[in-house]
């Protein structure tokens, strides 16, 4: 019975994931998550690793999550309840890789520039 520990990231979130065979709990930063992420769309995203390979309620998942907000660390939990089922079974990675699992998100916010009011935006040119 060892237990797999696996990282998922997106924007500033990081999220460390340890899966284990169990009941199927699930708890993040030591609350259930249906406590910690409030909506049912998130739910969704948490579980949607388990529901495309058909192994819910085989794993219990406890979940450290810090940064960013809570979509950012929904989609990180995704990401690494996706890495460590393909790390217990590699016959789940054909099933996952379609629908994005296994991709890390890339996009960030873009750095504020120096002379600017934000990253794009220009201060007011007044001509005179």
């Amino acid at each position: 019975m060892s237990v797999t520990h696996t990282i998922g990231r997106r924007k500033t979130s990081v999220a460390r994931v340890f899966l284990q065979e169990g009941k199927g709990t699930i708890t993040v930063n030591k609350k259930d998550y249906k406590d910690y992420f409030d909506t049912p769309a998130l739910h969704y995203k948490v579980e949607q690793a388990f529901a495309i390979t058909e192994t819910t309620g085989q794993y219990d998942v406890k979940i450290n999550v810090d940064g960013g907000g809570i979509t950012g660390q929904a989609e990180a939990v995704r990401l690494g309840i996706s890495r460590a089922l393909c790390e217990i079974n590699p016959d789940f990675r054909p099933q996952l890789k379609p629908d994005g699992l296994l991709t890390r998100d890339p996009r960030m916010v873009e750095r504020k520039k120096f002379g600017q009011k934000k990253a794009r935006k220009k201060f007011q040119f007044s001509k005179r």
